[in-house]
């Protein structure tokens, strides 16, 4: 797969010119692994996250309140990818 069809862009959409110029290697501004190096990328305006890094957050915000229940679990186990036990 191609660098450039693992980066989302949010905002101006670019014509097939445009598109040429901006395959590129773009930098997760958490983490600073490039998109050839993690499952996707999201492009913001002047800020980028990797899909690992997007987990690790999700993560964080469900098990901030410190209790996890049966149902944030299951959305953890989903986003990690872990088999029904």
């Amino acid at each position: 797969m191609s660098a450039d069809k693992k980066v989302v862009s949010f905002g101006k959409k670019h014509n097939k010119e445009e598109k040429k110029e901006l395959q590129h290697i773009e930098y997760c501004s958490f983490c600073k692994r490039p998109n050839t190096e993690v499952p996707k990328m999201v492009k913001g305006p002047d800020v980028n996250i990797c899909s690992e890094c997007v987990l690790i957050a999700v993560q964080y915000l469900i098990l901030q309140d410190g209790v996890l229940s049966g149902q944030a679990q299951k959305i953890l186990d989903l986003l990690w990818g872990v088999k029904d036990k």
